[in-house]
């Protein structure tokens, strides 16, 4: 099927022109001109024509009407024309109608009425695989702008003007020069082509500066544009060999596009010789859109050469040193091409092959897709972009940033948001950030601890030790040109001061796909001497030493916090004390206290705590818990609920730190 003929470089079509219409018979001059690819010229013929025309004809001029427009990238005029037709019942004399309606809704963003457009065409014309893509587009369109990718798109306003500016390349190794096809005023060649009612087409360049501001574009010399079409251009690797597409015209008849090529010269260019690719007597085809490998061996084009896939496929010509000339092209078949139009290929030094189509599931217009190498000089795989560097309009000719493929780069759209018709738009993928911000207080106080020492280990064998600020905090960001902390990454944080107990956290960045903040929150457990220390309740059956375990209460797992504060601060010694509440005799209380104290230190050692770091110590009744829980104080309480409450809370065992200072035996 033909795609749209918009611009001779962009779509590689030829570029005949027409300076006027007889008086008399408008409707057959209108699709001379449409023939001949002149649409804006064929727009003013077709409506002169509508004037007199008969139902019959006034619907097929409708539809012309709307292809001029559709073929001309506008959606929203085409749309309005094939409507009328469509009012004319033009789709009982052509099907077609209802297949083209469907596609400018669909490069609207109507998808829900796009599809019933390309389900009226199936009913009519079943099994036409053009119009199933498109339905299935549809419905993948809808769920990629559901699903975006994390690319950031801009229009370069600074380069874009309200003609078109399209199919950007890079104009020099470091990628700070770009060259482009426009046809803002200021064009080597004069009058307006009469398909697009603008100026002709003209390569541009534009240099970026050390802040990555784009200068004046200006216009390349008359050894390059000429008064015909010009774009689609590749620069090599050395800077020594520009290509480019340039279109002739001559007066009413069809000349085809061919690729040019042409070498420096001081600070110009030589005269370009034109690089001969189509068969002899096939003056009316198109070859445009070189794209060439790192080592200049071989050359991907446009074309619409015979044996191809259908509308333009993508080629490749093998350069042949001796003798100075380009082979015979081959098609890189259905694997990439489609029966739709395949075009604007590029192809980076790795050897992926980006291009342009509308005939792979898209969503709408051309959309650019991704080609993998499969062999020698073989690609498939074929991956679509996706939005929103794909939008329902067309999206073609993308470069990228030096090293930074599908990450940063340029391309062309002609979205509806842009400054013009057709737009340069640049697109980056931001990095995915991390940032870690740790806050340690004390834990009794609440208040920020500074001066802890935080070491951050992660599971890619990273570990960095830093301190807390003033307030207790410390934020891991940048650290110099590369990030603290990392993707794909599992990470423990471990903090520690002196007189204080040991703190730990963990997080992980494993499977998060957006940059995230993670905010860690530490508690630092005071440990001098003189503070006691509380942990779960340890519980004894009464009179007796013995840890109790049984269905209800498992005191062996509240020893476990001790164990693992142990475990959490292996340079601590601490006494462990045992207490009981005052009734029984004081003899028998301070000896049944020493036994639970040494029974949950024999629970610890059973662990493997060393028992040289921990000091048993039975209190018995001696020290209360807290004031009002002294046994003159419990015995004067008013009901036995209250006073058994207050016995209760001085049975308790807990612990202080003795030293940090512990050393395992045998100095090690």
């Amino acid at each position: 099927m033909k795609f749209f003929r918009l611009i001779v470089c962009l779509s590689i079509c030829c570029s005949a022109s027409f300076s006027g219409f007889g008086q008399k018979n408008f409707s057959k001059e209108a699709d001379n001109a449409f023939r001949n690819e002149s649409f804006f010229s064929a727009i003013e013929a077709y409506k002169k024509a509508d004037v007199k025309a008969k139902p019959a004809e006034k619907a097929r001029i409708n539809f012309q009407i709307g292809e001029c427009y559709r073929l001309m990238v506008e959606p929203g005029q085409a749309e309005t024309f094939y409507a009328k037709a469509l009012k004319l019942k033009y789709d009982a004399t052509d099907a077609i109608v209802l297949f083209q309606m469907a596609e400018v809704m669909k490069q609207q963003g109507n998808y829900k009425d796009a599809q019933k457009y390309y389900e009226k065409f199936l009913a009519k014309k079943p099994g036409v695989k053009e119009a199933e893509s498109g339905l299935e587009s549809c419905k993948k369109a809808q769920q990629w702008k559901g699903e975006p990718t994390k690319h950031v798109v801009q229009n370069e306003i600074q380069l874009n003007t309200e003609s078109y500016d399209y199919s950007p390349a890079w104009g020099d190794k470091k990628h700070n020069v770009l060259i482009f096809s426009s046809s803002r005023p200021g064009s080597t060649g004069d009058g307006i082509d009469e398909r697009t009612g603008e100026a002709f087409m003209d390569l541009w360049t534009t240099t970026r500066d050390n802040k990555g501001k784009w200068d004046e574009p200006k216009v390349l010399p008359a050894t390059i544009n000429t008064a015909d079409n010009e774009g689609g251009a590749y620069l090599n690797a050395k800077g020594d060999a520009l290509y480019f597409t340039r279109c002739p015209r001559e007066k009413k008849e069809n000349i085809g596009c061919d690729i040019y090529f042409s070498e420096p010269q001081g600070k110009s260019w030589k005269e370009a010789t034109k690089i001969v690719l189509k068969p002899e007597g096939a003056d009316s085809l198109s070859t445009g859109h070189p794209t060439l490998d790192k080592a200049e061996k071989f050359m991907i084009f446009a074309s619409d050469l015979p044996g191809g896939q259908g509308g333009k496929d993508l080629w490749l010509t093998e350069y042949d040193k001796r003798a100075k000339t380009w082979g015979t092209p081959k098609n890189l078949g259905p694997s990439v091409n489609t029966t739709g139009d395949d075009m604007f290929p590029h192809l980076t030094d790795e050897g992926v092959l980006y291009f342009s189509s509308n005939g792979h599931v898209g969503m709408g217009g051309l959309d650019i897709f991704r080609a993998e190498s499969t062999g020698d000089k073989q690609w498939g795989k074929v991956e679509n972009l996706r939005y929103p560097i794909n939008s329902e309009e067309h999206d073609y000719g993308i470069i990228f940033e030096k090293g930074s493929e599908d990450k940063r780069g340029y391309f062309t759209s002609s979205r509806p948001n842009g400054k013009g018709r057709d737009d340069l738009y640049s697109f980056n993928l931001p990095e995915i950030k991390f940032i870690l911000e740790v806050y340690v207080k004390d834990k009794m106080t609440q208040a920020p601890l500074p001066g802890v020492e935080i070491t951050l280990v992660g599971s890619d064998g990273s570990q960095i030790v830093k301190t807390t600020d003033e307030e207790g905090k410390f934020i891991y960001d940048e650290n110099g040109s590369n990030r603290f902390i990392n993707k794909e990454t599992s990470y423990n944080s471990e903090v520690a001061k002196d007189e204080y107990l040991g703190a730990k956290s963990k997080f992980s960045t494993v499977g998060e796909e957006n940059s995230k903040k993670f905010i860690e929150e530490l508690f630092m457990q005071p440990a001098s001497k003189d503070v006691v220390i509380d942990f779960p309740e340890v519980q004894y059956a009464y009179d007796k030493s013995a840890l109790l375990v049984d269905d209800r209460i498992n005191s062996e797992d509240s020893l476990d916090y001790l164990y693992n504060t142990l475990i959490e601060n292996p340079s601590i010694v601490i006494e462990l004390q045992a207490h009981t509440d005052c009734r029984g005799s004081d003899k028998y209380n301070k000896s049944l206290s020493q036994k639970r104290a040494q029974a949950c230190v024999d629970y610890l050692v059973s662990k493997g705590i060393p028992s040289d770091r921990m000091v048993p110590a039975g209190y018995g009744e001696t020290t209360p818990r807290a004031t009002g829980l002294e046994c003159a104080t419990i015995e004067k309480m008013a009901t036995k609920e209250e006073s058994e409450a207050a016995h209760q809370k001085n049975r308790r065992t807990q612990f202080r730190v003795l030293s940090f200072d512990y050393k395992p035996s045998g100095g090690q």
